[in-house]
């Protein structure tokens, strides 16, 4: 039985809020993972690197989940390309903290604490998991075309920990595929669960109030955007597209939720900014800071239509929180999008990156209430196979067999 687990997060921390710097999707995965595993009697301690001096070594987010700030390069944040150097450092800093006590698994998150993982795995004798939340390769092949590739230290360390890992987690099938596809990945050792959706938090509600709760204006017609703002997810593509709505829906609003991400990610800000001071765009666009993560639930429920113009995607948390929320998604039709948005069911994917595409999928449901309430509806129906209680009992199910399949070496 699993009675403890160490998950590793070097680059983010799940107490910094989503939406801005390293912080993400990932920070919401791994926070509302190990609090549904304490819920289970499960134990667990995250190791994260030290970003500030006067972080506190360990912090107890509640009753057996503790957080452990761990030194690794200068207690500052810091871009993921230094991060590369401070690997053994942050592994070295883990194994001291495990040794004496080793748990029954440890379940590395990305890439970097991957590279970690193994090194802590080798020195201790204990099962890896790994969930990568991003491949390099899968968003070299969907990069715009001014984005530089993916270094070829990451693809080296994913190919390491990929061959090494004793099970391999993706998050959709289809993540699945592409881990054998780009990575040749074992098949006996991946393991599919998806994250869950906290239905307590991100549930349907009254519009109007949300509006108001918000600080909308009621009487227009408000798109969400919800995010990190990097290239990768397209939000360049949600202001175009918002251009071109504007055009034909009058009272139409883009709202973009979220900050820099990534080395260019303040460039894009700016570009972005640029952009949505022109003409067409005069009053469409409003970009907000990012708000804490339960806190978006209020903006999808205020919101007619949620956009994910998305490059790439694992999987795609927002567009599930949205859709419990009962609203209807537009997304790319990429990577974990496609099995989490039900096209023509709960929202709309669309086939490429091309504006106009996503302004007419938007159109269509702006501008046909049955439509919208369709959608609406299957949202909600959809949104009822992702839950963090499911997400707990098939990662215990895979620890153990980890732990099994080590035993048997």
């Amino acid at each position: 039985m699993i009675e403890r687990v160490a998950y590793l997060s070097m680059h983010t921390s799940p107490l910094m809020q989503p939406g801005v710097g390293n912080a993400g999707g990932m920070n919401v995965y791994i926070d509302e993972l190990a609090r549904t595993m304490v819920g289970r009697g499960v134990a667990v301690d995250v190791f994260t690197r030290r970003t500030d001096p006067g972080q506190p070594d360990v912090v107890d987010v509640i009753d057996g989940y503790r957080v452990f700030h761990t030194d690794a390069g200068p207690p500052t944040p810091a871009p993921i390309s230094d991060m590369v150097d401070w690997v053994h450092e942050f592994a070295e800093g883990v194994i001291a903290v495990l040794e004496p006590d080793p748990p029954d698994v440890v379940h590395s998150h990305y890439w970097l604490s991957g590279s970690a993982g193994l090194i802590v795995k080798r020195k201790l004798g204990i099962p890896l998991a790994n969930s990568f939340h991003t491949l390099g390769r899968v968003k070299d092949l969907a990069k715009r075309s001014d984005e530089t590739p993916e270094s070829e230290a990451r693809i080296a360390a994913e190919l390491e920990v990929i061959a090494e890992s004793d099970c391999v987690v993706a998050a959709t099938p289809l993540e699945a595929q592409e881990l054998m596809e780009h990575y040749g990945a074992d098949p006996t050792r991946l393991c599919t669960s998806p994250p869950g959706i906290d239905h307590t938090v991100f549930s349907p509600g009254d519009r109007a109030d949300a509006r108001k709760s918000v600080g909308w204006a009621p009487e227009r017609i408000h798109a969400v955007f919800a995010g990190r703002i990097q290239p990768l997810k397209g939000v360049d593509v949600a202001l175009e597209a918002a251009a071109m709505i504007a055009a034909r829906v009058p009272g139409f609003r883009l709202s973009v939720i979220g900050g820099a991400s990534g080395p260019s990610g303040d460039s894009e800000v700016e570009r972005l900014t640029e952009r949505a001071s022109l003409p067409d765009l005069d009053g469409v666009v409003d970009f907000h800071s990012p708000v804490p993560h339960r806190e978006l639930a209020e903006y999808y429920r205020a919101a007619d239509v949620v956009m994910l113009p998305s490059r790439s995607e694992s999987f795609g948390l927002v567009a599930a929180e949205a859709q419990s929320c009962g609203v209807p998604v537009v997304a790319s039709r990429v990577g974990g999008l496609e099995h989490v948005v039900a096209d023509g069911r709960s929202g709309i994917l669309v086939d490429g990156w091309e504006p106009s595409d996503h302004a007419e999928a938007v159109i269509s449901i702006i501008t046909d209430p049955d439509l919208a309430s369709r959608l609406s509806a299957g949202a909600l129906r959809w949104s009822e196979r992702f839950s963090w209680d499911s997400t707990a009992n098939r990662f215990l199910e895979l620890y153990e067999g980890a732990v099994h399949r080590a035993e048997r070496g």
